[in-house]
């Protein structure tokens, strides 16, 4: 029996052991392998932080950015104007729309015509008008100015005078009468003072404006709020597919803010020419930088230049198509002119062929047998050629043999 008990307890003191040494090495591994986790995910760390973009890494040594809206980039200028100090031409040709080169400035007008008393200042946005000089007042383009208002006084930039106003005036049809408006001054520090107040309001009240629009049920859109210089009166610029009766509306903004109210319906072209924006082409809106006259574009305009009538793609910011397809009709239509007449068919001994489609500069025009979808390249010429032939009742053979070549540029 105590042999039998002492070979027991050796084996059971080697199971210990042996379980001991399991469990050590269970712990060893365990050890190491969360020690392996913790150095891969180190290295991951600095790997990301190698790859990180700059843009989007956060260095507490540099400054963020942030955007601060700037109500005078509406007006002409991108810093705080000062009294009796021009806007300099920099300034405003980075932030005006619309803007003119003064390309006569150095120009002496006529003898017989006498120097021109009128410029052309500039208000919010696209908005300018004619004023008259007083005698003895000599403004120069960028002096902010004081002009007559409806009531009151308005404050504005003078963007152009000289010869080239009086050409504006033509081109405008604007008549060099006693209608006319005057400008006062230039402005005063007071003046400048009160404008920028004045500017500083303009944001709330459109969404105040747009509130009370639809608390009364109104289906208009308010688009813009253009202040007077002076504060007193207030133009809301909106739009609407119908006509609107404000009148509730206006008494509530009179009661609101305590001024002048004037309603102006414009269109959605107007509207786009107004508060600007970045086109498909990426440039700026050609209606809020150089183009003041708006022509009607209908798809027969598209329709000339092969493009296809997919709506998203010929309409502009504004929703109707855009101003551009304008540009290049006429070039179109005179290279259509010597053209055949196109959708005309060509009957061959082959069997009859239909017209699909053209390419103006190429000069080619594609035909297809009635059951084939292969087409055919044929040229101007070719195609003239065989819709005669075909007034003379004679057929050409087939359309492969006057087919094109057409080399594929990669």
């Amino acid at each position: 029996m105590t042999e039998e008990t002492k070979q027991n307890e050796k084996e059971q003191t080697t199971a210990n052991t042996t379980e001991t040494t399991d469990n050590n090495v269970r712990y060893n591994a365990g050890a190491s392998g969360r020690k392996l986790i913790e150095e891969d995910d180190k290295e991951e760390e600095v790997m990301l932080e190698q790859f990180t973009h700059p843009y989007f890494d956060e260095d507490p040594s540099m400054g963020q950015s942030t955007y601060e809206p700037n109500v005078l980039l509406a007006r002409g200028c991108c810093n705080q104007p000062e009294c009796y100090k021009v806007v300099n031409r920099a300034e405003r040709d980075s932030s005006s729309k619309l803007n003119v080169h003064n390309w006569m400035s150095h120009i002496k007008s006529p003898s017989n015509a006498g120097e021109c008393d009128i410029v052309e200042v500039r208000f919010k946005n696209s908005r300018k008008d004619f004023y008259r000089l007083p005698e003895g007042l000599e403004i120069c383009e960028g002096d902010i100015v004081a002009v007559e208002g409806t009531p009151g006084h308005d404050i504005g930039i003078v963007s152009l005078k000289g010869e080239l106003c009086r050409i504006q005036m033509r081109k405008k049809k604007v008549e060099n009468n006693d209608n006319i408006k005057k400008l006062y001054r230039r402005a005063k520090a007071a003046d400048i003072e009160k404008w920028l107040q004045s500017l500083e309001k303009e944001e709330g009240m459109i969404y105040e404006t747009r509130r009370l629009a639809d608390s009364f049920d109104l289906k208009m859109k308010v688009n813009d709020v253009e202040y007077q210089g002076d504060g007193t009166k207030a133009i809301f610029y909106y739009t609407a597919d119908d006509r609107v009766d404000f009148r509730q509306l206006i008494k509530a903004l009179a009661e609101e803010f305590r001024i002048r109210i004037e309603m102006k319906q414009i269109g959605a072209r107007q509207e786009a020419g107004r508060l600007g924006g970045i086109g498909t082409c990426g440039r700026e809106l050609c209606c809020s930088t150089w183009l003041n006259s708006f022509h009607s574009v209908s798809t027969s305009v598209a329709k000339t230049q092969q493009l296809f009538p997919n709506p998203q793609k010929l309409a502009g910011q504004c929703g109707k198509l855009k101003c551009c397809l304008n540009y290049e009709y006429d070039v179109y239509v005179d290279a259509l002119k010597s053209f055949p007449e196109l959708g005309v068919a060509i009957e061959t001994k082959k069997g009859k062929a239909v017209y699909h489609k053209v390419d103006v500069f190429k000069r080619l025009l594609w035909y297809s047998y009635q059951n084939s979808q292969e087409l055919i390249p044929l040229s101007v010429n070719t195609v003239k050629k065989m819709i005669a032939d075909n007034k003379r009742n004679v057929l050409p053979e087939d359309l492969e043999s006057y087919a094109e070549k057409i080399e594929n540029n990669k």
